[in-house]
Order: structure tokens, then sequence, then C-alpha cells
């Protein structure tokens, strides 16, 4: 096993390094690609260039919390950093992908508070709601933005009805004004949110992320896994056994999926045994999502 062909170049690198150095590298996020996630990026990467018209076209990336949303946004937002006023020609701040949260206390006031935010307006996050909206607006245009994301679309639900009707049209107004998409991302009570609002749902091209299955895309997806863990010596997770394990207990959630692998690495490295067993999943004491709702409710 001397030539640690089970990893990746990278991996085989550094897999001399002290324990604690790996145990580093094994708990840093890291990206994954799988089919869904290439759809989604490319989704938005036509957005991106898409010509500014009346009624643009938006994105609704959907699926159970934990399974992978937020990363590919993220990763989506990394591949086109913003630029700031001193690095451009003419001396005008460009952000070509803008990320924002759906505010827990849904209101307009909060929304285009976190619009400010994610532009470095703090200073205007005081002012009134009229203030906001102009100060918001005219930012979005000031740093040509070309797609607003919104992560957590789903908190929206958290309002009355009433609040929820005017960010749904507060939504659908933003994208009018300034002729950008816009790309929603959250949970299936999303779906049903934007669905609420006909005008809305024929806007948004939804895209699911659905919990994992067994099959040729998850036995690959925990090779690429296994392959940028560095352990000395192979673990297989892709077989038969260990992959059910591994899969049940995650319940095909993506997040815990990957939690699962990643605590018993740093086990195998801690303990020596340099690789993961069936017997290193039962002994890290993971405890399902469905186990912890259960526990929290």
């Amino acid at each position: 096993m001397s030539d640690f062909s089970h990893l990746q170049p990278a991996m085989r690198s550094i897999i001399e390094e002290s324990p604690e150095a790996r145990i580093r590298r094994i708990r840093t996020d890291r990206w994954i690609t799988y089919s869904r996630a290439e759809v989604s990026l490319a989704a938005m990467e036509e957005l991106l260039i898409f010509p500014k018209r009346t009624r643009m076209p938006n994105l609704l990336l959907v699926g159970p919390t934990n399974n992978g949303k937020t990363m590919i946004v993220e990763k989506f937002r990394r591949a086109h950093p913003a630029f700031s006023a001193s690095t451009t020609p003419d001396g005008a701040a460009d952000v070509p992908v803008l990320k924002v949260q759906m505010p827990a206390g849904p209101d307009e006031s909060r929304f285009y508070g976190a619009i400010l935010e994610g532009l470095g307006f703090t200073h205007m996050i005081r002012e009134r709601l009229a203030a906001r909206q102009e100060a918001a607006v005219r930012t979005l245009r000031e740093t040509n933005v070309r797609i607003l994301v919104i992560d957590e679309v789903h908190n929206l639900l958290a309002g009355s009805r009433l609040q929820q009707r005017r960010l749904l049209n507060l939504l659908r107004w933003l994208g009018n004004e300034l002729q950008i998409p816009l790309v929603a991302v959250g949970t299936v009570e999303a779906l049903h949110a934007i669905q609420s609002d006909d005008q809305l749902a024929n806007r948004f091209e939804p895209i699911a992320l659905l919990p994992w299955r067994h099959g040729e895309e998850y036995r690959q997806l925990l090779s690429t896994l296994e392959a940028v863990l560095p352990l000395r010596l192979p673990s297989d997770l892709a077989s038969p056994a260990l992959a059910d394990k591994i899969l049940s207990a995650a319940e095909g959630i993506l997040g815990e999926i990957i939690s699962i692998v990643t605590r018993a690495a740093v086990r195998a490295v801690s303990s020596g045994t340099e690789q993961i067993t069936a017997k290193m999943v039962d002994e890290i004491g993971f405890t399902s999502p469905s186990q912890r709702r259960r526990a929290a409710g």
C-alpha cells in the first residue's frame, strides 16, 4: 500500500504529515461534483449571460435541508467574484453575483437590509423602508449585479400571510425593475410558496436536489470522497455493505453522508486504524436527521 493509489495525487503528498495536520485537512470543506450539481451550475451560468428583457427567467434550487444547495450556489458565487471600485477601469464596484439570505423574520425592510449589507452599505440599514428600497435598487444597479441569489427563501413562510404575499410581490417586482435573474434556494416549502403565486410560478424553473439513493452515482460519490481523505489504507466506501450503512444512517442527505465519512475518517486517523470500517461508522455516535428532529420536538 506504499503507493497510496487509493488517493488523489494531492492527498498522497500529505499522507506523511502529522495526524493533527491530516485531521485538519479531513475537516476542511471540499467540493465534490455530481450530476445534479453540474446541471445547477450550468443553469446559473446560462442565466448570468442571459440578455435583459421584460420577463427574465429565474431558477429555484429546491431540496431537503443539508443536501448541497448552499454549497452549489457558493461555488457559483466564488467562480464569479466581486471586484472593488479601486480595481475596475471605471472606478465602480462590480458584483456579478450577489448572494443574500431571506431573513428569519421576513419583511420587506429586513430583506432590503440584507441586500444593502451584502453590498457593504451597512450605514443605510437604519433608514426607513422607502429609503432602504431606493438605496437597495440603486446600489444593485451601480454595482452591476447580474444575478441575485436568495438563500433560505423558505424563511418567508415564517411571516404572516400578508407578509408572505408582500415578499412574493417584492421578488416579482425586483426582477422586473432590474431585469436580472433571481435564483431562489430553499426546501420544498419554498417551492410551495412560490407556486402559490401564479406569476412567479411561471417564472421560476425548479431544479430538485433529491435525497441520494443506491446507484452508480452514489458509489462514485463515495469513491471520490475516499480519494480526498488522507488515510493510509483504502476503506472501499463504495462496497455494498459499507455504502448501505452510510446511506441508511444519513437518510440519503448529502451533508449527512459527508459528516459520517468525515467523522469516521478523523477516528481512523486518531486511532491509528487508517481506514474506515463498518464498525467505526457504528462507533462515531452519529444521530440520524429524523432522530434529531424527534429529540428537538
